[in-house]
């Protein structure tokens, strides 16, 4: 069942993650071992969260990569099913 409007993952790791342990996105950043810019573009919502940002995920706060991943396609299916009446596609059946 799709959760009725997820949040971006970026919303969880700087509202769950970050903000409870006043961690800024650059001391976040260089203990993920990625750019400041790729995590701000993630908590921005302006990115995913890849399988391998997953599991840097994973290390940093001692939770699954397979949890933020879920995260991300629960989000991203939601906002493919809001835009399904605009897709052109036939159904296909038996002849």
């Amino acid at each position: 069942m799709l959760m009725h409007n997820p949040p971006h993952p970026g919303e969880i790791i700087k509202e769950l993650c970050l903000e409870p342990l006043g961690i800024s996105v650059t001391e976040a950043a260089e203990a993920l071992g990625v750019s400041r810019k790729t995590l701000s573009t993630i908590l921005n919502g302006r990115a995913g969260i890849s399988p391998e940002m997953a599991v840097r995920l994973s290390i940093a706060f001692d939770t699954s990569a397979e949890s933020w991943l879920n995260q991300q396609s629960q989000y991203e299916l939601w906002y493919a099913e809001q835009r399904r009446g605009e897709l052109q596609v036939k159904k296909l059946v038996a002849a």
